[in-house]
């Protein structure tokens, strides 16, 4: 049965108006199933860019934001707590950050199935653009693989939060980022691992939108989903 969803390009929005209208829609979701009305709201894939920001997972060491707050001022960023799993992250222009708004239970998957299906869907845009990317044992995210560790490279970060069967917060995949702001943390924790971007790995500048349209296909099909307006 394919379900129907609210697919939002909100363009570049701050990263706590993006972070609160998650919630509203999540608490709106919740508030639906709970009355036994679950399809009283639509569930929502949200695609969005964020200006430079940094985000500590739950879990997270702070240690891992190498920079204090007058060097956040100097380079124009933000830093926020957040309740998602993982640990530090980025986001930036150039960046296309995810938020499914999903009802698990509607959509038949557990907590673990619904990461691999978001990264089957994020490898298999990747493959769109000619890059073999794939997991990494140990490690959420999606990753381009290397004989030496020491040269794998994080091109997607992924971090949720599930209340009541309801999935928040997402993926951050790398379209034409300023990698530099990745060399002031230990991304997602790791000091042994490297990051990029689509843009580095093609060696030129990728359609943002033309992303934005393979990815959210590759989602709505890999959860058997539809949307109620146009891509």
């Amino acid at each position: 049965m394919k379900y129907r969803i609210e697919y939002k390009d909100l363009g570049v929005r701050d990263y706590k108006e993006t972070w609160d209208y998650q919630q509203e829609i999540q608490n709106n979701l919740i508030k639906a199933k709970a009355t036994g009305n679950p399809g009283g709201s639509l569930q929502s894939l949200i695609f969005v860019e964020h200006p430079h920001v940094y985000t500590l997972g739950k879990s997270g060491k702070e240690n891992n934001l190498l920079i204090n707050d007058d060097f956040l001022t100097t380079i124009h960023a933000t830093y926020y707590h957040t309740d998602r799993g993982g640990d530090i992250t980025y986001h930036g222009p150039g960046q296309l950050v995810g938020y499914p708004i999903f009802d698990l239970d509607r959509i038949g998957s557990g907590i673990k199935h619904y990461i691999n299906t978001l990264e089957d869907s994020i490898i298999q845009t990747l493959a769109e653009f000619n890059i073999q990317a794939s997991r990494l044992e140990g490690a959420t995210g999606v990753w381009i693989p290397s004989k030496d560790p020491l040269v794998e490279r994080k091109i997607c970060a992924i971090g949720v939060k599930v209340s009541r069967g309801i999935t928040m917060h997402g993926f951050a995949l790398n379209v034409n980022t300023d990698l530099t702001y990745f060399s002031y943390i230990n991304p997602c924790g790791f000091i042994n691992k490297g990051v990029t971007s689509i843009e580095k790995e093609t060696g030129e500048k990728a359609d943002m939108k033309k992303v934005k349209q393979i990815l959210a296909e590759k989602i709505l099909a890999s959860f058997d989903l539809k949307i109620t307006n146009d891509l």
